[in-house]
């Protein structure tokens, strides 16, 4: 075989193996598009990337009914930028404080099944009280 032969020979089987990888992604990737846009959840967040895991949300449920509020004075722990979820049923409308920088404000109804979620970014401890019931529903120790 000639050198010419040689080099036309590769050129030949370096464009069928770029024309066969160009067609193997791109079946690829319309399939994962296609499945990606038929799943809710994955709209809802951002992608993860590089070993990230999503962070587990620290859920507090609280109750407030006849001027009594459970829990109350309860010692937490989060980290910064975990989502922190408080989801209420109250038979009163108040308002709840998040003392954190920023601090967050949010309107309670009298109603079943609410839910009101934050982030902390700076680390330190973070009161979480009722405005009308002067109530310190609990304390959440943030951490790096």
């Amino acid at each position: 075989m000639t050198t010419s032969t040689i080099a036309k020979t590769l050129a030949a089987l370096v464009t069928v193996s770029f024309v066969a990888v160009g067609c193997g992604g791109s079946s690829e990737t319309s399939e994962s598009s296609s499945a990606a846009s038929t799943t809710p959840s994955d709209t809802a967040a951002p992608p993860l990337t590089d070993q990230q895991e999503a962070p587990a949300r620290l859920n507090v449920d609280v109750t407030i009914k006849a001027g009594e509020v459970t829990p109350t004075n309860a010692a937490l722990e989060a980290r910064v930028g975990q989502p922190i979820v408080i989801r209420v049923n109250s038979d009163a409308a108040d308002e709840l404080h998040v003392h954190s920088n920023p601090e967050h404000s949010f309107p309670i109804e009298a109603k079943t099944g609410q839910a009101f979620q934050f982030t902390v970014d700076v680390p330190g401890k973070v009161d979480v009280e009722l405005h009308d019931l002067n109530k310190t529903i609990a304390t959440i120790a943030v951490q790096q």
